[in-house]
This record gives C-alpha cells, sequence and structure tokens, in this order.
C-alpha cells in the first residue's frame, strides 16, 4: 500500500485506514511509539500490560528462581 502525506496544521500526518486500525485494535486513545532505523518510519501501538498479569508473570519468576534472586541481591 502506499500513502502521500497529508497537511495537518502546519504539520504533514498520514492517514491510517480503518481495516488497519481495525487489524492492529488501535483506537484514536491509543498512543503510538514512533522509530527510525534511519531509513524506515516504524510505528507500533503501545500496548500495556494489566497490572494484574505483570504480578502473576513477577511471582512465577520469582518461585522458580527464587534461590538465584537471593543470591543477586547479596
Amino acid at each position: 500500500m502506499r500513502k502521500k502525506l497529508a497537511t495537518i496544521g502546519s504539520s504533514l500526518g498520514i492517514i491510517i485506514d480503518k481495516p488497519i486500525l481495525d487489524l492492529l485494535k488501535i483506537t484514536r486513545e491509543t498512543e503510538i511509539e514512533i522509530e527510525t532505523d534511519g531509513d524506515s518510519l516504524i510505528l507500533r501501538p503501545v500496548r500495556f500490560v494489566p497490572v494484574t498479569e505483570g504480578l502473576r508473570a513477577y511471582e512465577r519468576v520469582a518461585s522458580r528462581h527464587r534461590r538465584s534472586l537471593e543470591k543477586l541481591a547479596k
């Protein structure tokens, strides 16, 4: 797919088609991370892990690697 930049005020922007937004579950409120590799522009939606998922993951790691973590803490 090819697109041209559109003038938005004194800036330039790109319109992302609704099917792509739906596919990636991007809404008006979704934060977008913008990066470049020096040649390309990379747009990526920022996804936050719910706190409960993060805590469960921590508990799994902590229980499996308790002794190693205690040694590292010394």
